[in-house]
């Protein structure tokens, strides 16, 4: 069991959170940083993402969150890689990267961050833009 195998089942249980448990309706749930001035955070749109997810309702968490539906898209391949590798003894892939694509691969996250981050301003403060 390795660490593939771990994130698999704690995104498992995330997942069936999500599904059964509305936990958007929660009194002290929300995002503070918007709360208290009204722009939103890098995160927001997560739990609308993850509840959507759960119902296999993928357009709807891409519009609340683009990068956290890719994001959740992974987590649910890991969570079915971990399902086939402790249930049918499926080998796991060892991916390792060089210096140059680990590299490649940050600077596409943070690309990626600051897209997705754009994304979520325009959609809260400037709706008529979309």
């Amino acid at each position: 069991m390795g660490a593939l195998d771990i994130l698999g089942m704690v995104g498992f249980g995330g997942f069936l959170v999500a599904r059964f448990i509305p936990v958007a309706r929660l009194p002290f749930w929300g995002c503070a940083l918007r709360q208290t001035t009204g722009w939103p955070c890098p995160g927001c749109g997560l739990t609308r993402v993850a509840d959507r997810m759960s119902h296999f309702n993928v357009a709807g968490a891409w519009d609340a969150n683009p990068l956290g539906t890719v994001a959740a898209g992974v987590v649910m391949g890991m969570v079915l890689v971990t399902a086939l590798h402790l249930g049918f003894g499926m080998p796991v892939p060892n991916v390792t990267l060089s210096k140059r694509e680990a590299f490649a691969l940050k600077v596409a996250i943070a690309v990626a961050a600051t897209v997705n981050y754009a994304f979520v301003v325009v959609k809260a403060k400037f709706p008529q833009l979309l």
